[in-house]
């Protein structure tokens, strides 16, 4: 009995280490070059599906999230057959207010009296946040989206996730003037807009210390934006 609690023991010290390993796996990979990898270009087999389009109240642009269809293999016996049955997700966004959420590849934006569509942009990345800044915009008249994604494959294994640094950007309605606001290599912490100064605050944490991690021992930098400016210029500011 005794041996058999080692060996249970065992088991679990090698799980909880492996789970460890796996969590901790570094966001920057550096191999003596300070730019991430180049990533190959899509898999042409996969299957690209928008969902139906949304207007943000107040705006004159639609705007199309686009990504890769997920199908996903359940196993499932048909009642007609032994043959598996695949589940397909059709849906590959939400919608929550003023801000669409999802793990997409591209927005397109359509002006509702146009049948041109625009790609929001050209390159690879993982958008997870999409967010209209409508007070902004009924104090200012600046129609501004703010995003967070993924723009580099910094810890170069071959895809953009969520083990990669996250970033932030902002663009007109229209999905023109897309910019990045925060600074490669990076980590996006958090952002805030202050509605009475038309303000957008964000942080971000630097790896100093070259560790590929982000830690106590990092550098955390604060930064905003004014949007009730047409031109975005970064503040820096030290509120500690």
């Amino acid at each position: 009995m005794k041996k058999l609690h080692i060996t249970i023991l065992g088991i679990a010290i090698l799980l909880l280490t492996s789970c460890k390993e796996e969590v901790e796996k570094p966001k920057v990979t550096y191999d003596g070059a300070s730019r991430a990898k180049e990533l190959a270009k899509a898999d042409s087999t996969q299957i690209q599906i928008a969902d139906l389009p949304l207007q943000m109240e107040g705006t004159d642009y639609l705007i199309h999230p686009v990504a890769d269809l997920s199908i996903r293999e359940k196993g499932i016996k048909s009642r007609y057959g032994s043959s598996s049955v695949n589940d397909l997700s059709f849906t590959i966004s939400n919608y929550g207010e003023y801000e669409i959420t999802g793990f997409l590849q591209n927005l397109k934006f359509q002006k509702v009296d146009s049948d041109s569509i625009r790609k929001l942009t050209d390159k690879p990345v993982l958008i997870q946040t999409a967010t209209y800044l409508k007070s902004v915009a009924d104090k200012t008249n600046n129609q501004i989206m703010v995003y967070t994604m993924v723009d580099m494959d910094t810890n170069k294994d071959g895809k953009l996730d969520t083990s990669d640094i996250k970033a932030l950007y902002l663009s007109e309605i229209s999905g023109e003037k897309f910019t990045k606001i925060s600074s490669d290599f990076q980590e996006l912490i958090d952002w805030k807009l202050i509605g009475s100064k038309n303000r957008l605050y964000y942080r971000t944490v630097e790896d100093t210390n070259k560790n590929g991690e982000f830690d106590k021992k990092d550098v955390v930098n604060y930064y905003y934006i004014d949007l009730s400016k047409k031109e975005w210029k970064i503040i820096g500011y030290e509120p500690v």
